[in-house]
């Protein structure tokens, strides 16, 4: 039995992987994932893959592509969603901010350096001709982080996916100030080169077994309704996310869309170089 260490965050868009192996469909692929779950994102995720405690994550598209500019030894090997991911921007109940355009000099919570909760806010930013300085950002590590820091308002603003964090807006814990929509598919699969280098047939079972489970997934008749139990969304809220969401089910990457996601990491401050987009990934199937 091949084994795979594969690495995610504890939200919505990774059922279909604990389907896959609560169902053993990847065991009976002759494929053993073994999952670990990071709350604190991308960022958290990318240093899992630096110090090969992992040898596959589902990341964020910008995170990865920064941290493997930087010196990452890892490959994209596959998109994971095509579609974009829709973050909110929200703030404590008790803080004064009200209005989106009155957040971008504030103080932000992010969960580290690198994760999806500090590049959103500056790529948001550029978009907006605005620039967000370092001192603005306070590491939380993860949502309970954020719940502390918002509701005593050490820190004013907080971007993380919309429908993960309804539900404290829901509660009257955070007010939702708006929603900024990724500019490109949100979720990759990277796997380090040394998994690639040594693993590279256990990955090739692993993309063609998740493209299957995808697909079932997004033609299931009960997949809102799992994501509404398992993880206490109100079924109005997942059925809206899951019509506005596309799992991948091939390998096809574009490279005019790694070479946008670079073009606006370098004008937003987060990279300095240019980097050849080909790079980026490895190419498994």
């Amino acid at each position: 039995m091949m084994k795979l260490r594969v690495g995610g965050v504890p939200e919505h868009f990774n059922l279909p992987w604990h389907l896959g192996m609560e169902n053993a469909i990847f065991q009976n692929e002759g494929l053993e994932i073994s999952w670990t779950t990071f709350k604190g994102g991308t960022g958290q995720m990318t240093e899992a893959l630096r110090n090969n405690d992992i040898d596959v994550c589902v990341v964020l598209t910008e995170g990865i592509i920064a941290d493997i500019v930087k010196g990452n030894p890892s490959k994209i090997i596959s998109k994971y969603l095509n579609t974009p991911l829709i973050w909110g921007v929200f703030t404590g109940k008790n803080n004064p901010i009200n209005y989106y355009g009155e957040i971008y000099d504030k103080n932000y919570a992010i969960s580290r350096y690198g994760s999806g909760s500090h590049l959103m806010p500056i790529v948001d930013a550029l978009f907006k001709g605005r620039k967000i300085k370092d001192e603005q950002f306070k590491i939380i590590k993860n949502l309970d982080g954020a719940l502390e820091a918002l509701s005593t308002n050490q820190s004013d603003v907080f971007y993380w996916e919309k429908y993960t964090t309804k539900p404290y807006v829901d509660k009257g814990i955070f007010k939702c100030l708006g929603e900024f929509v990724t500019p490109w598919p949100c979720f990759m699969l990277a796997a380090t080169n040394k998994a690639i280098e040594e693993k590279r047939e256990a990955l090739n079972i692993m993309l063609k077994t998740l493209y299957f489970i995808n697909k079932q997934f997004m033609a299931s008749i009960d997949g809102i309704e799992q994501v509404s139990t398992r993880y206490e969304q109100k079924l109005e809220d997942v059925r809206n996310w899951f019509h506005s969401t596309e799992w991948s089910t091939n390998d096809e990457i574009s490279l005019k869309m790694l070479e946008n996601v670079l073009y606006t990491l370098k004008q937003g401050g987060v990279i300095e170089s240019d980097f050849p987009a080909e790079k980026l990934c490895e190419k498994i199937l």
